[in-house]
């Protein structure tokens, strides 16, 4: 979706009720839930300057981590970059690129020309300016070698096909200045005047409108001098951040089929090159050699293997069952005990252990608690090393290091967001399972002394030092570069709930992508259009979009099959919860309906369903029970509401 169609929807949001409209009480994680009841609470000076910047005692501990990498592996930068990363020959980085944007097609001489429109309308000005700058990057590379550059993409943006596909687009600069009211109203960052010093800080985190956008704007604010005063001196605290919900509600990584999340992983990749073009962040792509794959059953395999071979034992499983086995014991056992992850285990026990569950996990005969919890977290550490592939991608990790040199907190949380949605669904699924458990740790410094930067320090290596890809933490132990490193795990840590969403932009981009696909039959038979149109609306008038009283029907799937339909009387006020409200009461609780009661223990239990958003301009979408149904239905008129089980719910009946 173009940047006026984002601008023009927060101005309507002003007036009338509409899919971008935000909500009175805003959306928080459950870490900021719980920071801002510690706010609340009287701090120590002395915990507050340990939240501030890390120890002496944290520092040694991330360069300790470094030397038990570069040691333990046999890691050495000349080793890393000679065999196992490799750079891309010139221009095959950018043509790797456009293929992972899904428009591969733009260097097809056969390609057409309906299809490149269908991919180009979407884009905002700025990303549509990066597509551009890796075209010309790839045609320059293709003279070079003297073969026949492809069509240069302003001819695409500029052909009157693309013009008749959507004669609505506009460039982000003929928008109305109230338009961009959401965001430049928005400061900086936030400010804490001197007679608010012990106030909390807050950051507010809008999705609506395209992350390159927003640096667009931020960028030119930064220049003015007026605005310079504003700036908040980073001080190493992390604020509460606000995410103002849309009326559509939040939707979380997995609320998206593969189809859909395929599309969403290729807008982030083009809305994150952007992000990078603007603050200048050189990020090189890196591809990993063949490797030599481990025999071992668990430690060295890829995350991919990994869960094939769980999956034949736990159908469903996201992520690895040793992995699961032991961020569960450490949970029970590792949480509460003091330097948890600090303190090094025995290295004849730890490799006593490692032979032990690759031999006996998968028969079940692995004893647990003679395990000791400092063994058991330098094994997970060693998990993660050994991948053959870093956790965060050889692709990607470089631009998560890069992440470290962003100065503002809303842009760094703008990048990191992108980069989560762009990962493997394997890597993103272990990545968030170990987050949590750290998240864990971090909550228990009460008791096991490891607070936000102790934990990050140590973890940040472990992360962001692999032999597959060269890092700049080898050069030499620097405080700056440890630092940096550890506050960029530290935000993982912080706001993962938050970087697991999909931003609203991303959202209607996708919509927006699917409607343009469709519309492009358009051009083939209008006739046929026109009669299937009125087909689907069973040759009655069609409801006003403004219709305060709607009824909607919705198909009821509690097993394989629909089982029934319900009606439900829609109004500007009615949520996905209201719906589900109303099938629980009619449809499970009917005492002429018993198949959707579950009977355990001999007490009647009900399935965890929720309503999803079918067809039309989406492929399936799990709605947020806040989600405004007739804002849905304005955005999604062509879409099915269907109530299911949750996969979760599903998998244990």
């Amino acid at each position: 979706m173009h940047a006026c169609d984002f601008f023009t929807c927060v101005y309507v949001c002003t007036r009338n009720p509409s899919p971008t409209e935000m909500s009175v009480e805003p959306w928080a994680s459950p870490q900021d839930q719980a920071a801002a009841e510690e706010t609340h609470t009287t701090h120590t000076p002395s915990s507050q300057d340990q939240e501030q910047h890390p120890d002496k005692l944290c520092l040694d501990s991330f360069w300790s981590e470094v030397e038990t990498i570069t040691q333990g592996s046999g890691y050495t930068e000349h080793d890393c970059t000679r065999r196992d990363s490799k750079q891309s020959e010139e221009g095959e980085q950018e043509e790797q690129w456009l293929a992972d944007a899904g428009l591969s097609d733009l260097i097809k001489e056969d390609g057409d020309d309906v299809d490149k429109a269908v991919l180009l309308s979407t884009l905002t000005r700025t990303q549509a300016e990066a597509v551009q700058r890796r075209l010309e990057s790839y045609t320059l590379s293709l003279r070079k070698r003297n073969k026949p550059p492809p069509r240069d993409v302003r001819d695409v943006f500029n052909s009157p096909i693309t013009q008749n596909l959507l004669p609505e687009s506009q460039q982000s600069e003929d928008l109305p200045q109230d338009s961009m009211a959401s965001v430049t109203k928005t400061p900086l960052s936030a400010v804490t005047p001197e007679h608010q010093r012990g106030a909390p800080k807050e950051e507010f985190f809008i999705t609506d409108v395209a992350y390159c956008e927003q640096a667009v704007i931020f960028l030119k604010q930064a220049k003015l001098p007026q605005n310079k005063i504003l700036r908040r001196k980073e001080d190493g605290t992390l604020p509460r951040v606000i995410c103002p919900k849309c009326r559509l509600g939040v939707t979380r990584i997995q609320d998206l089929s593969h189809t859909d999340m395929k599309k969403v992983r290729q807008l982030a990749l083009i809305d994150m090159t952007a992000l990078c073009d603007l603050l200048e962040l050189e990020v090189k792509r890196h591809k990993t050699g063949k490797r030599k794959i481990a025999e071992s059953p668990l430690f060295g395999v890829p995350l991919a293997t990994l869960l094939e071979n769980d999956q034949k034992v736990k159908p469903h499983t996201s992520t690895p069952l040793f992995l699961q086995s032991l961020l569960s014991f450490l949970e029970k056992k590792g949480v509460d005990s003091e330097g948890i992850l600090r303190v090094p285990g025995s290295q004849s026990r730890i490799k006593l252990l490692q032979q032990n569950l690759e031999t006996n996990f998968y028969s079940g005969k692995v004893c647990w608690d003679e395990v000791s919890p400092n063994d058991a977290a330098a094994l997970l550490k060693k998990f993660i090393r050994e991948l053959p592939a870093p956790l965060l991608t050889a692709e990607y990790l470089n631009t998560f290091s890069a992440v470290r040199d962003i100065t503002d907190l809303k842009q760094k949380l703008h990048m990191l967001n992108l980069l989560i949605l762009l990962l493997p669904e394997p890597n993103r699924n272990t990545l968030k399972a170990l987050l949590e458990f750290l998240s864990k740790v971090v909550s228990r410094e009460k008791r096991n002394r490891m607070n936000l930067w102790a934990v990050a320090t140590i973890m940040a290596p472990n992360l962001f030092l692999h032999k597959a890809v060269p890092s700049r933490l080898t050069e030499g132990a620097e405080k700056g570069h440890a630092e940096k490193a550890a506050d960029v795990m530290r935000l993982l840590i912080r706001y993962q709930d938050l970087l697991w969403t999909i931003p609203n932009f991303l959202m209607n981009q996708v919509r927006k992508l699917n409607e343009n696909s469709s519309r492009r039959y358009q051009f083939y038979d209008r006739r046929i259009k026109n009669l299937l149109r009125k087909i689907h609306t069973d040759s009655r008038e069609k409801p006003d979009k403004n219709t305060s009283e709607l009824c909607r029907t919705v198909k009821i799937q509690v097993g394989d099959q629909v089982s029934g339909t319900m009606e439900f009387q829609l109004n500007i006020n009615s949520r996905a919860s209201d719906l589900l409200a109303q099938f629980h009461r009619q449809c499970l609780r009917s005492p002429e309906n018993g198949k959707g009661k579950i009977r355990r223990n001999g007490a009647v239990a009900y399935p965890d369903c929720a309503l999803y958003e079918v067809g039309g301009n989406i492929g399936e979408h799990c709605l947020d029970p806040d989600t405004h149904l007739l804002d849905l239905y304005n955005s999604n008129q062509g879409g099915e509401w269907v109530v299911k089980l949750k996969p979760n719910a599903s998998r244990g009946l």
